[in-house]
């Protein structure tokens, strides 16, 4: 038997140290925790009387150092989804969430994802519970996730809520996907464009130009109003470029404050497309997390606030936040919601059914399937607008241009004639 000094916490918060007697660390932990303490450290006491975690990291098959390979490249939230799938494959198979994590530490190859896993076998290893050791890594699972992990433990019904979680993480994974999808065609449009539009204009007008001015003759408007425009390009282009980037870098900062935030955001909503895609955004943000968070155990009044800071829209969450100190005062959240004036009707009247009839969990579900098929078809509308608007506006410079090309050939050639 090895002997085995330990920190920990009972159960009216009271610290304990002392020492037990067991065959292994992984057996002093099962041992205090069946003594419903909550352990902070555990350390096996050599015979010269002094502590030692050496053993500890031979039976861990060397985390401690592993986490120090890995400490060079944090976890991101990229890891948090591979990581949930992963470990519920494990939970489902049979293993409970502390074998889980720590095959999985053994096991993946990926560094950042080992990293995670090391990370939250560490902690688990000194006796945290997963919620606990996932908390340690905020940067990976936000709050909401560490809640809902928590809540999973206490129910027994841990592996429902990773599911319940991966399914609400790849729908949102999804969401941004045909965001960049929708908006990569136009992008790469534009860039087309103004590669033609920068050739035309630093390129093949000034050799234009040239051959224009050696036959001599009256050029027309349009080709002096592109000859000048090429002119102020070369000339002044740089000076222009730098402006704008001076000015975006500006505003963006100017964003990146409170109070520029709430500004801009207000502008968005006014918007004609923009506006009704960030109502649908919040919508959906909101019926997501809200449905995951109630279905998960957790109190009405933490999931709003956890909800609120879902909401990427600053009127919007500032709203949000007004409504729910109405709800927590004991007003229905269909009519708090009615109030804020950011929701349309008929997911109002939907949540009003679901309160009435106790279902607002499905009801929230339904608004949530609904809204992610409206913001897909939003998605493509944008993208139709956008590069059918893009290609017309470079249809229409080409054809001017070549009109001035033309016309300017045409009136050289005639004067050319007059002249002889």
């Amino acid at each position: 038997m090895a002997r085995f000094a330990y920190t920990a916490r009972d159960s009216g918060g009271k610290t304990v140290r002392a020492d037990l007697e067991a065959p292994s660390r992984k057996d002093a932990l099962r041992l205090l925790a069946a003594r419903g303490l909550q352990v902070s450290s555990v350390n096996e006491v050599t015979t010269g009387g002094t502590k030692s975690t050496a053993g500890a990291d031979a039976k861990n098959g060397g985390t401690s150092r592993a986490a120090r390979r890995a400490a060079a490249l944090p976890p991101t939230n990229a890891e948090r989804l591979p990581f949930l799938e992963a470990l519920s494959d494990l939970m489902t198979s049979g293993l409970s969430a502390g074998e889980a994590v720590r095959l999985l530490s053994i096991r993946i190859k990926e560094p950042q994802l080992r990293s995670l896993c090391t990370g939250l076998w560490e902690r688990i290893s000194e006796g945290a519970p997963l919620s606990r050791a996932m908390a340690e890594f905020p940067l990976v699972f936000d709050p909401s996730i560490t809640n809902l992990i928590q809540a999973g433990e206490a129910t027994g019904s841990l592996n429902d809520t990773v599911q319940r979680l991966i399914a609400h993480l790849t729908e949102q994974k999804e969401l941004r996907r045909q965001l960049f999808n929708a908006l990569a065609y136009p992008c790469f449009m534009v860039f087309v464009a103004g590669g033609v539009i920068l050739f035309f204009l630093f390129f093949l007008l000034p050799r234009l130009q040239a051959l224009l001015t050696a036959l001599g003759g009256k050029l027309p408007f349009s080709t002096k109003l592109l000859i000048g425009l090429s002119d102020f390009a070369i000339h002044y282009g740089v000076f222009v470029v730098i402006a704008a980037v001076f000015g975006a870098v500006s505003f963006w900062r100017w964003r990146a404050t409170e109070a520029g935030r709430q500004e801009t955001d207000a502008w968005l909503l006014k918007l004609p497309l923009v506006g009704p895609f960030i109502v649908a955004q919040t919508v959906l943000a909101l019926s997501q997390t809200l449905s995951v968070l109630l279905e998960n155990g957790i109190t009405a009044a933490e999931a709003l606030r956890m909800t609120e800071k879902q909401i990427s829209n600053r009127v919007h969450r500032a709203a949000f936040g007004v409504a729910i100190a109405r709800v927590l005062e004991g007003e229905a959240m269909s009519a708090a919601f009615a109030r804020t004036g950011c929701f349309p009707d008929l997911v109002l009247d939907r949540l009003a059914v679901g309160e009435n009839t106790g279902n607002v969990v499905p009801s929230l579900k339904q608004t949530a399937t609904a809204y992610q098929k409206l913001i897909s078809n939003q998605l493509k509308m944008f993208t139709s607008v956008i590069s059918n608007g893009v290609l017309m506006c470079v249809f229409v410079f080409v054809g001017f241009i070549a009109f001035s090309i033309v016309s300017a050939v045409f009136q050289v050639s005639a004067s050319f004639k007059l002249g002889s």
